[in-house]
């Protein structure tokens, strides 16, 4: 989950969250950017093991935790791609630095599962920036992952895995909050048979 409070109790075994971050000041903004100490921008719910946390190339907007699931183990990378969306200079900064973090995860042999808030749509023209879609996509080819949610429309929470992870599995994408009632953005969730 992206943009959540601790408050949310989804009834998994685990969870991991990102650490609250400092107010950020924003040019235009009159205030800083405030965050509550039980909210944070990502957070992992499982009832998988977690066998470590990896580091990230920032703890405030992606956290990696490694999960022992039956078919092995793997990394489950939660993030936000430009807290301030992706027209803000710093989408460019977090998509350039985590697709290092996920050439380095895949390099090293895990299995990568990256969900979350890419701030980019790939299927519609709904929300995106050129050098986003071609950076996320030719990443994911060059490291055999495979987009799941790229044929969702509006929709920019994504979810992304290794391809050897799901093999023969049969990926089932189910789409909720689609008229945007409960927040802003369309929530998406993956069922393997």
């Amino acid at each position: 989950m992206t943009e959540n409070d601790e408050a949310i109790n989804l009834g998994y075994k685990h969870r991991c969250h990102t650490p609250t971050p400092e107010p950020l000041k924003v040019e235009g903004y009159y205030t800083p950017i405030t965050y509550k100490s039980s909210e944070h921008r990502v957070s992992i719910y499982t009832n998988y093991k977690i066998v470590q946390q990896h580091d990230t190339f920032y703890k405030f907007t992606s956290l990696c935790l490694e999960l022992e699931t039956e078919k092995g183990n793997l990394l489950v990378y939660g993030t936000i791609m430009g807290i301030l969306g992706n027209r803000d200079p710093s989408y460019e900064k977090d998509l350039i630095k985590q697709i290092e973090d996920f050439r380095r995860f895949t390099d090293e042999g895990y299995n990568l599962c990256i969900c979350g808030d890419y701030n980019c749509s790939f299927f519609s023209n709904y929300y995106f920036t050129n050098k986003g879609r071609e950076n996320i996509c030719e990443t994911f080819s060059d490291c055999d992952i495979e987009l799941l949610t790229y044929d969702c429309s509006s929709c920019i929470d994504h979810i992304a895995i290794s391809k050897k992870f799901i093999a023969d599995s049969t990926p089932h994408i189910s789409e909720w909050n689609e008229d945007k009632h409960l927040s802003d953005h369309k929530g998406v969730s993956i069922r393997f048979d």
